[in-house]
């Protein structure tokens, strides 16, 4: 059962950047680029979830809060300086 819930938490931020990316594509306003580049990266970090407690038998810990981390990263950036 939580294997499933894994899955869907990575699709459904699958399916958020995809739809931000595809806005970013159609209106070319950045902070929605830096919000669709946020949610790859936390699509990457659900599916490392997924793959360290289902999959592998290793610790990814450090990789699922990198890209984490990383992620939110991208999106303070863009609205730090997409405000001005």
């Amino acid at each position: 059962m939580a294997a499933a819930l894994y899955i869907a938490t990575c699709l459904t931020t699958l399916l958020c950047a995809i739809l931000l990316l595809r806005a970013y594509a159609r209106v070319r306003r950045r902070l929605l680029l830096w919000s669709g580049l946020c949610f790859v990266g936390l699509t990457v970090s659900n599916f490392l979830v997924f793959a360290d407690l289902v999959v592998f038998t290793r610790d990814l810990y450090t990789y699922r809060l990198a890209s984490a981390v990383l992620s939110m990263a991208l999106l303070l950036y863009g609205l730090i300086w997409e405000s001005q």
